[in-house]
């Protein structure tokens, strides 16, 4: 993409209602516009990187052996009132009312729709187990929506429900999700762990938080520090396979959100093992048995021809809510350092001298390149001073930048810029492009 051509529209001062890096740097990097509290436009660089990110998360629900389906944005009430959350759940629920007077809502979750789903039609132990999944726009009308994506009362949410015949079973299905969760996070560029977690309004015993550590952290967090240093189970991992050794190696270790800290039992670490911090949640599983497919009567015949009441879990990962996480783990005083996975563009095109010859020519040609090895690169060819070309492209924090200009032509050589680091070689144009598609 030429920049020439793109729309993106940058903010030149920070507004004064973002007070966290992440709104500051989506606003400022014209990946967003807020409409109204909590409620954001996604611009063309922000609904890259949010594409990106679902992306990564479907290819790893679908590797976990979760089914992709889409259920819609709005509910009917008499599915909550059936289990009984309509009105237990409170404010946050948007409750609307069509043009024949019938309640309906603009659904926060879909526990009840989905275990509707399934009692229509499935009816036997052989057709189990099931995760199903779906990535779809969901609303809370939260009192106080702030932090920019991090906490708005639209947002976009992968959301997955297990349906297993037995307890032992559902923990098999827990069991993937929670594998399948490390992998996500780790292919995202982030260090998320698992920690202990309520259930909230959703219910049920057994809950996990995957939380990236982040100043900014809503939540204090409580763990073992060499728990924060493994590394995720790895995309190679067997999930038809026992999974329990895997999940078990994690949760033998402490952690636990403020809500659920047992200073005692933190205490009982060893000093030079305890971490404090504060961590942005951006998933939760949960396991909540019958829950749910008691009052919808989701049963399956069992093998010995009697019905059972299926049991559940659901599990969600915060898609839109990522992009700010990410940018929360990985920023600096410059602006965004995206990591390559997510980054709005592979690289950036550099063109110190627009409108000369030999610059353009040499840009054309590394940006077609570029193009046809794979990549998908951003060409700025404006007629821009070049302070404000690598201040712009600082900003918006693109994995690497190739700076072409007068002075690197004449000895045959691009200067290649990698972002995070910030450091700078100067390589010819193929040597450039053979380190982009290492």
């Amino acid at each position: 993409m030429r920049l020439s051509r793109y729309f993106l529209p940058l903010l030149k001062e920070t507004p004064s209602d973002a007070t966290i890096a992440s709104h500051q740097l989506m606003l400022r990097a014209g990946m967003v516009r807020q409409n109204s509290a909590g409620i954001y436009t996604w611009l063309p660089l922000g609904h890259k990187v949010l594409k990106r990110i679902e992306q990564i998360v479907r290819e790893e629900q679908n590797r976990a052996g979760a089914i992709e389906m889409l259920m819609p944005t709005i509910q009917s009430a008499e599915l909550w009132k059936k289990s009984g959350r309509y009105d237990a759940y409170g404010p946050e629920m948007l409750r609307i009312t069509d043009r024949h007077d019938r309640e309906m809502l603009f659904g926060p979750t879909n526990e009840e729709m989905l275990t509707d789903v399934f009692s229509s039609f499935v009816r036997s132990y052989k057709d189990l187990p099931k995760i199903l999944y779906h990535v779809q726009w969901k609303f809370r009308d939260e009192r106080r929506p702030r932090f920019g994506v991090m906490r708005g009362r639209e947002f976009l949410m992968k959301d997955a429900y297990s349906f297993d015949v037995t307890p032992e079973e559902a923990r098999k299905s827990y069991n993937k999700m929670f594998v399948a969760y490390l992998n996500t996070f780790e292919r995202l560029g982030l260090k998320a762990i698992p920690v202990r977690a309520d259930t909230g309004p959703i219910g049920g015993d057994l809950s996990h938080e995957f939380v990236i550590l982040a100043e900014s952290g809503e939540s204090a967090v409580y763990a073992h520090r060499d728990l924060v240093e493994m590394d995720a189970p790895g995309t190679n991992i067997d999930f038809d396979g026992d999974l329990q050794s895997v999940v078990d190696e994690r949760t033998a270790f402490y952690s636990a959100a403020d809500e659920m800290h047992d200073a005692e039992a933190f205490a009982a670490i060893p000093e030079d093992k305890r971490m404090e911090a504060r961590g942005i949640e951006v998933g939760h599983i949960f396991y909540f048995g019958t829950k749910y497919s008691e009052p919808f009567d989701a049963t399956v015949m069992g093998p010995d021809g009697k019905p059972n009441l299926v049991e559940m879990g659901s599990y969600g990962i915060g898609v839109s809510r990522l992009v700010g996480g990410i940018i929360e783990a990985s920023h600096d005083e410059n602006g965004i350092i995206w990591p390559t996975e997510v980054s709005p563009f592979d690289v950036g095109i550099i063109n110190m001298r627009a409108g000369d010859a030999e610059c353009d020519a040499a840009c054309d040609d590394f940006y077609a390149k570029a193009q046809a090895a794979g990549l998908d690169p951003l060409y700025d060819d404006t007629s821009d001073r070049g302070g404000v070309k690598f201040s712009r492209m600082d900003l918006i924090g693109l994995p690497y930048q190739i700076i072409i200009g007068p002075r690197g032509l004449k000895d045959g050589i691009v200067e290649v810029k990698t972002r995070k680091t910030g450091e700078r070689e100067n390589l010819s144009p193929d040597a450039a492009l053979a380190k982009l598609t290492a």
